[in-house]
């Protein structure tokens, strides 16, 4: 079995430049290399590469090769920062839903009567229950807000739970909540409870990527999302099967998403974001173009229109 030696950084700089890749810095290159790890710098060198060859494009520099790295890094804070956006609807929306049509004690929505009456999915409820008390029973004390009214009232209000619980549990409980409930929520969204149940693993997978610093521009989710009004209206490409080549499990599929889930002022603000830095990496891209990039994230070259489609 082959194995992986460490590399010091100046056999990191002999192995790039030894593929074809030009440093000019080479001070400043090392500084990078080791704030940043060279297999996550690494990591966007293909659309770089030569056709079958391990060889970089001729011409190709270590800062084209950086800027790509520092691109997909302000990417996932636009990503991050919007989710949290929505994490914090989500939150505020099922707690008012649940707390008016259920109350808003525990024993209120920890009731296994107010989840869907579905003998398929006792044990799922059943298990969120116990996970929801168990990060109640974690972080209650932690947060400030759920601290006062543990001390003061000896019960946490839902509109105060859901603060400490994690976008993973919030979005299972959505899934086994009552018809009726889901309803309400998703018509604040004006979507249908299928395309919210559809959406929220996919927004939570981005979250976690996007936590922990992975590769985000070129991410494929497992599950796909169905065709929208935006996939027509932007005139995607389909392929020989008939089915469109973009947003449909890549990033452009998150974008579609957020548009259905955030506010036209939030939306608005996130694409914006994103088209500066699709901008600002373009004027630096020297041996590939930005229409390169934009393939491998799933976007349409007129991904713009979608702010006013």
């Amino acid at each position: 079995m082959k194995t992986k030696t460490f590399k010091t950084l100046d056999e990191q700089i002999e192995i790039l430049i030894e593929k074809g890749l030009v440093i000019d810095d080479i001070e400043e290159a090392k500084t990078i290399l080791l704030r940043e790890n060279y297999f996550f710098i690494n990591g966007y060198r293909h659309l770089f590469m030569q056709p079958d060859s391990n060889r970089f494009i001729e011409g190709t520099n270590f800062r084209e090769l950086h800027a790509m790295f520092y691109f997909d890094r302000q990417l996932r804070n636009i990503i991050f920062k919007h989710i949290l956006i929505f994490e914090n609807n989500l939150k505020s929306i099922l707690a008012y839903v649940m707390s008016k049509n259920h109350g808003f004690k525990e024993n209120n929505y920890l009731n296994t009567n107010n989840f869907v009456r579905d003998s398929r999915k006792i044990r799922q409820i059943n298990d969120l229950i116990r996970k929801m008390k168990r990060q109640i029973s974690v972080n209650g004390k932690q947060h400030t807000a759920t601290a006062h009214y543990l001390n003061n009232y000896g019960y946490i209000p839902l509109w105060v739970v859901v603060k400490v619980l994690s976008f993973g549990i919030v979005g299972e409980l959505y899934t086994v909540l009552q018809y009726q409930d889901q309803k309400e929520i998703a018509d604040v969204f004006a979507i249908d409870i299928y395309s919210m149940v559809e959406y929220l693993p996919i927004l939570a997978n981005y979250r976690n990527l996007c936590a922990h610093e992975d590769i985000c521009y070129i991410n494929k989710t497992q599950k796909f999302i169905e065709d929208t009004k935006y996939h027509r209206l932007l005139n995607i490409p389909k392929d020989s099967d008939g089915e469109f080549i973009f947003g449909k499990n890549d990033l452009f599929a998150l974008v579609i998403i957020f548009k259905f889930v955030l506010s036209k002022e939030n939306f608005n603000a996130f694409l914006d974001e994103v088209s500066y830095e699709i901008d600002y990496l373009s004027g630096r891209l020297k041996t590939i173009t930005i229409n390169n990039v934009l393939e491998e994230m799933g976007f349409p070259e007129n991904y713009k229109n979608i702010e006013r489609v």
